[in-house]
């Protein structure tokens, strides 16, 4: 979307506009036997995106992945809050609301079937806002809600995705 116009109360879109994302995934898990047996290989793998820094990754570790490493569930937990955090930010800029930090401890449950098969049940936001307006709290708690409408991640889900944001003034 391109954004002609920003007001307090709306957003003026001009256009429709595709955007296009690319990125390649590099199995790094070879122990030698390839997938010969299922304990024989590792989980890991290489999250690349050009001219950005590689992302380590393995699966979770309830299935034999890496615990130290960045797991699918937990880069699709952080992109439902980093989209979140940056619509919330962007409207608070419009509605002249100053924040000084911002911080989300996001938790996500996942259901796993006899099968095997998985999805995400809900996600929870828990937004720690610490904005200067004291005037301005109710709406910048309000903000969540449009920011939830707004975001791209969030759209793209097909489960509940709940706000539990809190504001604090700047002492």
């Amino acid at each position: 979307m391109n954004f002609t116009n920003f007001t307090s109360n709306q957003i003026t879109i001009s256009k429709m506009t595709s955007h296009h994302y690319q990125s390649q995934i590099k199995w790094t898990g070879n122990s030698g036997s390839g997938t010969k047996s299922y304990t024989f290989y590792e989980r890991s793998y290489d999250i690349i995106v050009a001219n950005k820094p590689t992302l380590k990754g393995s699966a979770d570790s309830a299935f034999r992945g890496n615990a130290e490493l960045h797991n699918p569930e937990d880069l699709f937990l952080a992109s439902i809050s980093s989209c979140h955090m940056l619509w919330y930010l962007h409207l608070c800029s419009t509605h002249q609301i100053t924040v000084l930090a911002y911080k989300d401890k996001a938790t996500a449950t996942m259901k796993e079937t006899a099968e095997g098969k998985g999805h995400f049940t809900e996600a929870i936001l828990n937004p720690e806002v610490e904005i200067i307006e004291q005037d301005k709290i109710e709406l910048a708690q309000s903000l969540h809600e449009k920011a939830n409408e707004f975001c791209f991640i969030a759209n793209s889900c097909n489960f509940p995705i709940h706000h539990k944001p809190t504001t604090i003034i700047q002492n």
